[in-house]
């Protein structure tokens, strides 16, 4: 990766981390002061899912500003958005004004994710491209974490003293994109991109997007639930959640660097099959304390790494004006998955117990590994072409004009005089390599050149080399 190419991606990523800092903690604040003000269960439930509606919306319809304004300036008035409804909600303790602000917190959010994984998407070329989106999940992992952390250091704090905090933050973002990028990614002009128009040009890409929402909504929501239920304490419980956030964070990288190497729909079966095989591992096996949490390190680093791998795949195939409006198509997909998630796997625990979320998820990793499998199999990656390597050792400028050659041309063409044959040839004895300096050779020119005059012609090779001279001068010096 070019140190040029690293320095275009440093200040997106260094605005999403700051941003992601104080987005890390948000939701779990919002739940707990809903929580200590007296609202119901189903009060919380209605203001949690305002947020995820505003994802939804605003993955359908924040690329028509992105397209208009650029990557800086959509970047800004998404932060800026956010930074007002995180501060109103410190302003107004109401539950219904609460509902409008979260929705509108989740459009802005989802409009910053668009604005980061275009830019990432668009500034490199699939030989990069999963390294990139690997970094840029190593960051949202990174600033979740930190945010968490952040959370125990505001529980003191005055009542709107966080969210000022966190509005704070989602203010400071904007200026890593405003001062440090030199230059942004060219949008070329986007063409229109639809939901099945998606599904038909990467199958393999939408399925991998809402397969990773299915399985990362899981943990995130089910997973503390089957540790408690399985007897940990409630601080192991967090330290496990902490090791699935860290084993995401640790494998991003290798696994990106994986795919920008091979062909990403392999790299999709394998981490579909080690899904799988962890979810049986954990079921069927006796397993120690340590040996539980090294496995939930391992599953982090597969669940999480589904997603980009699956971007990435899909750039590979979506034109270049397309690509802004492929993210956005995905980030729906995924934020569609996740959504499901929770009311698709619940009802599997209660039915055959907590472990069914191991079995839901292990079925989860089978039913890609066969879908991608046989996408493959319909449409198998393109082979390099080989390099070309000549059967002779002959090249153009060794290549002459030889008296047998002339002779079979003379009796193909029936002609007697070898200047009617080929007039303003000379014939020439076979030349192994390069001619001797003082013997004539044939020297080729372009059809639209004029030809050089004959009182010139001895001094061709001595005005090429001269020039040859100067252009190296020119380039060089």
């Amino acid at each position: 990766m070019s140190r040029q190419l690293l320095l275009m991606a440093l200040g997106p990523l260094l605005g999403l981390f700051i941003l992601g800092i104080g987005n890390g903690f948000l939701t779990t604040l919002t739940t707990l002061r809903l929580d200590a003000a007296g609202a119901s269960s189903l009060v919380i439930g209605w203001v949690s899912s305002a947020y995820f509606i505003g994802l939804g919306v605003g993955a359908m319809v924040n690329d028509r500003l992105l397209l208009a304004i650029g990557h800086i300036r959509a970047y800004g008035s998404f932060a800026s958005l956010l930074a007002v409804s995180v501060l109103l909600q410190g302003m107004f303790a109401d539950p219904v004004a609460w509902f409008a602000l979260r929705l509108i917190a989740g459009w802005a959010t989802v409009g910053v994710f668009l604005v980061i994984e275009s830019w990432l998407l668009t500034a490199g070329d699939d030989r990069v491209r999963g390294r990139l989106l690997a970094m840029y999940m190593i960051v949202v992992f990174a600033a979740g974490a930190i945010g968490q952390l952040l959370f125990g250091l505001t529980r003191d704090m005055a009542p709107a003293e966080p969210f000022i905090l966190i509005g704070l933050l989602a203010s400071l973002s904007v200026l890593p994109m405003a001062i440090i990028p030199r230059v942004t990614p060219l949008l070329e002009k986007a063409e229109p991109l639809s939901p099945l128009r998606l599904i038909t040009l990467t199958p393999t890409g939408v399925m991998g997007s809402f397969g990773s929402g299915i399985a990362v909504a899981a943990v995130y929501t089910l997973l503390p639930l089957y540790l408690q239920r399985s007897g940990v304490g409630g601080d192991r419980v967090g330290q496990l959640m902490a090791l699935v956030v860290l084993g995401a964070m640790c494998l991003q990288y290798p696994v990106g660097r994986w795919s920008d190497r091979h062909d990403r729909q392999l790299v999709l079966i394998g981490l579909g099959g080690f899904c799988a095989l962890i979810c049986a591992g954990i079921l069927l096996l006796p397993l120690p304390p340590w040996g539980l949490a090294a496995l939930l390190f391992l599953l982090g680093g597969g669940v999480f790494s589904l997603y980009p791998v699956a971007v990435g795949h899909a750039a590979d195939r979506a034109p270049a004006g397309a690509l802004v409006r492929m993210s956005q198509g995905l980030l729906l997909i995924n934020a569609i998955g996740a959504t499901l998630s929770p009311s698709a796997i619940g009802p599997v625990m209660t039915l055959v117990g907590d472990g069914g979320l191991f079995w839901s998820l292990g079925a989860l990793g089978v039913g890609l590994v066969a879908f991608f499998a046989w996408r493959r199999s319909v449409r198998p990656a393109p082979v390099p072409v080989a390099p070309f390597s000549p059967a002779t050792p002959l090249s153009a400028a060794e290549l002459a004009v030889t008296e047998e050659w002339v002779q079979g041309a003379l009796e193909h063409e029936h002609v007697e005089d070898l200047s009617e044959a080929v007039p303003d040839v000379e014939v020439a004895e076979p030349l192994v390599g390069p001619p001797p300096p003082d013997e004539p050779h044939i020297v080729y020119y372009d059809d639209a050149a004029p030809a050089a005059p004959e009182a010139d012609a001895g001094n061709v090779d001595e005005r090429a080399a001269k020039d040859a001279g100067q252009e190296r001068g020119a380039t060089y010096g």
